[in-house]
């Protein structure tokens, strides 16, 4: 398992983030949060996909995610939001492709911008003492054989027809079949209602909507090359942004 755990870490250094270069955030000079068990969440990159092997000598396949340096960039309390959470940047971006507000609200972390934001919502009773903005959250509250809930962004598939996008069945391949081979069939009545009911499954874009996995087993957490390793596959493609956060719905043995 050390062997592919190495090749993941050289392999990361060629994700590519939209092509622009930026100042990487490091953790030096900024201190480190250590969120709450069920707390909130972390960020990460997806890295790609290799197997390794458990105890047993059988091979199984696992998702490396990177784990960029996640700075936190706001905190919202139920003082001043009416709610409690924390908003969290990840990937630097540069002065120039960043506008004048988001330099300003970066500028309070040590950052110019990033290319991802997210917020965590954080319950009303939450101890938020220890936590202040420009700090880098931890990956100490997963460990190796933790359920954790994994949300990323699914592969864009473009326009795609009812056979591609919804498993439907499509027309007759022959018996005087024609032009209907990939037809949806019939979409309605004529008079009685007379229009397509709303939200009828039709073509249209596929892919590239929110997914989220749940329940989904950490296999290892690599610390000092800043890799976590979750069991299957993960939506997206590689260098998408993948939100982890431990798992909010328990498996009853």
């Amino acid at each position: 398992m050390s062997e592919n755990v190495e090749n993941a870490s050289e392999n990361k250094q060629d994700i590519n983030t939209s092509g622009t270069e930026a100042t990487p955030t490091t953790t030096q000079g900024r201190s480190h949060a250590v969120l709450t068990q069920g707390l909130g969440g972390i960020l990460g990159v997806k890295a790609g996909m290799t197997q390794v092997f458990n105890a047993d000598g059988r091979s199984m396949a696992v998702t490396v995610i990177d784990l960029k340096p996640s700075v936190i960039t706001q905190i919202k309390t139920n003082k001043d939001n009416d709610y409690q959470a924390i908003q969290v940047g990840i990937i630097d971006k540069n002065a120039a492709h960043t506008s004048l507000s988001e330099q300003g609200h970066a500028k309070k972390a040590g950052a110019t911008g990033f290319y991802h934001y997210q917020e965590f919502r954080l319950p009303k009773d939450a101890n938020l003492e220890g936590l202040a903005v420009g700090q880098v959250l931890t990956s100490d509250f997963i460990k190796a054989g933790d359920l954790v809930d994994v949300s990323s962004r699914s592969k864009g598939k473009g326009f795609q027809g009812g056979m591609k996008r919804y498993n439907m069945s499509g027309g007759h391949k022959t018996h005087g079949a024609s032009l209907s081979h990939r037809s949806l069939g019939s979409i309605g009545n004529r008079a009685d209602p007379g229009r397509c009911f709303k939200n009828k499954k039709m073509p249209g874009h596929m892919g590239h909507e929110k997914i989220s996995v749940q329940n989904v087993q950490v296999v290892k957490v690599d610390k000092d090359n800043g890799l976590l390793l979750i069991n299957g596959s993960v939506p997206g493609s590689r260098s998408t942004v993948v939100s982890i956060r431990k798992a909010v719905k328990t498996i009853k043995k």
